[in-house]
């Protein structure tokens, strides 16, 4: 059974950083494209990152130049560096990939940026 486990998530103040990570087990982990979504109150699940099996990375506009999405495979995790936070970063982080027209997604980890 897969399953995604994130953490890293808190509560910091604007100008601070936090690193997600995210655990991936049941699965052949190196051979997904992973993402990192976020989703704020009352708003709709957006894309953050992205790296491919290659370790190519792609941003949001929104967060590219502050966030840095990683992965090391021999631990099986993804890890999302976000750094200079802002108070319109808050909001639920998931870790997802895609397998064959079906999604995993992780339960989310908790960020909050106060100002």
């Amino acid at each position: 059974q897969v399953h995604l486990v994130e953490s890293g998530g808190g509560l910091v103040q604007a100008g601070e950083s936090l690193r997600l990570s995210c655990v991936v087990s049941g699965s052949i982990f190196w051979v997904y494209d992973m993402d990192w979504y976020r989703q704020a109150p009352e708003n709709k699940r957006e894309l953050v990152a992205t790296i491919t099996r290659g370790k190519d990375t792609n941003y949001s506009d929104s967060v590219k130049g502050r966030f840095t999405i990683s992965r090391d495979n021999a631990k099986n995790t993804v890890y999302l560096q976000m750094n200079s936070l802002k108070p319109e970063d808050t909001g639920v982080y998931y870790c997802h990939y895609r397998y064959r027209s079906s999604d995993y997604w992780g339960q989310g980890t908790q960020v909050t940026v106060s100002s």
